[in-house]
This record gives structure tokens, C-alpha cells and sequence, in this order.
């Protein structure tokens, strides 16, 4: 059984789509960038990363994951979007590897 559709009919049905999906899309992407803006510490990241502790602390020793210092530069902190980029690619120029926490 085939089914023809006229133009406007298919106009239509791609409005409504459309009316039905993008505040589902919206809320997606409003969802994803709060949670890339997030900050971990040593445990959360380690749960992130699904490895031991002391292996997010020889990486900070060695300099070789991005991290940030806050306080008097006795707590580690991490911002997930960066390491989301160093997964991807850790010798991206555009992650500075160490540097204090701004607010």
C-alpha cells in the first residue's frame, strides 16, 4: 500500500515535528552545558575516569592531565569540559595544563 502526501500536508507534519521536538532539543543542550561547566574533585574525577586516585594524582604530579589549584593551592579541582577535550586529545594546545581557579 503506497500513501501519497501533498506538499502541504508534509509541510505539516514537519511543523508539528518540529513544535514537538525542539523544546526536548533545548532542554539537551542546556543540560550538557551546565554539566560541562562542572567541577570535580579528586574522588568525583576518579569516578569519572573510572580509575584509581592515585593515578589522578601522578598525572597532576607530572603534569599531564588538566587541573586547577583552589585555596591556598592544597585542593584539585578539574572542569569536566576540559577534561572531556583531554579524553579526546591530550596534547590539544588549547588545555592549559595548570593554572589557579578564578571564579
Amino acid at each position: 500500500m503506497k500513501t501519497e502526501l501533498e506538499q502541504k500536508d508534509i509541510e505539516a507534519i514537519v511543523q508539528r515535528m518540529v513544535e514537538v521536538f525542539k523544546p526536548i532539543l533545548v532542554d539537551l543542550v542546556n543540560i550538557h552545558q551546565t554539566k560541562s561547566d562542572e567541577l570535580m574533585n579528586v574522588k568525583e574525577l576518579a569516578q569519572y575516569l573510572k580509575v584509581k586516585r592515585s593515578w589522578i594524582y601522578e598525572k597532576v604530579h607530572t603534569k599531564k592531565i588538566p587541573f586547577q589549584k583552589a585555596g591556598t593551592g592544597r585542593f584539585l579541582l578539574f572542569k569536566k569540559k576540559d577534561i572531556d577535550q583531554w579524553i579526546k586529545n591530550p596534547y590539544a594546545p588549547s588545555l592549559n595544563i595548570s593554572k589557579p581557579y578564578q571564579r
